[in-house]
């Protein structure tokens, strides 16, 4: 045996599907203007999918691959979007990337079959 069961095989799938949804999200969001500037950023606290920016509004991208709508994000979830958001924009500080004055806010984007991407801006919290 390989060790590769149907486990191995859904992961792989949900990877897969994940990686095609944000793909299709950050193409969305490039059309409605904004320019994308991390993809998967990864801190000890947590990960954001996509940090978008246009203009000098910041947007952290949550993006879910659903068969059908509802309840999507859960308190914990929220948290450590925001924690790594928090992460985000110490880097972009320190590296000198971000303007004096900016908005900031949290988005979803529900990416499910056969259906255009929904963006949600402002999901959830009142952003930094």
């Amino acid at each position: 045996m390989s060790g590769r069961g149907p486990t191995s095989q859904a992961r792989r799938r949900s990877y897969r599907r994940g990686l095609h949804a944000e793909t299709l999200a950050a193409a969305l969001l490039r059309l409605k203007g904004y320019r994308i500037l991390a993809r998967r950023f990864r801190a000890p606290v947590g990960e954001i999918d996509l940090v978008a920016r246009r203009g000098a509004h910041f947007a952290f991208v949550e993006v879910k691959a659903r068969p059908a709508a509802g309840e999507v994000l859960t308190a914990r979830q929220r948290t450590r979007i925001r924690r790594a958001a928090e992460a985000w924009i110490a880097a972009a500080s320190m590296r000198g990337i971000l303007p004096m004055e900016f908005s900031a806010s949290f988005d979803l984007v529900v990416v499910r079959p056969w259906r255009i991407p929904q963006h949600v801006p402002r999901a959830f919290g009142d952003g930094l």
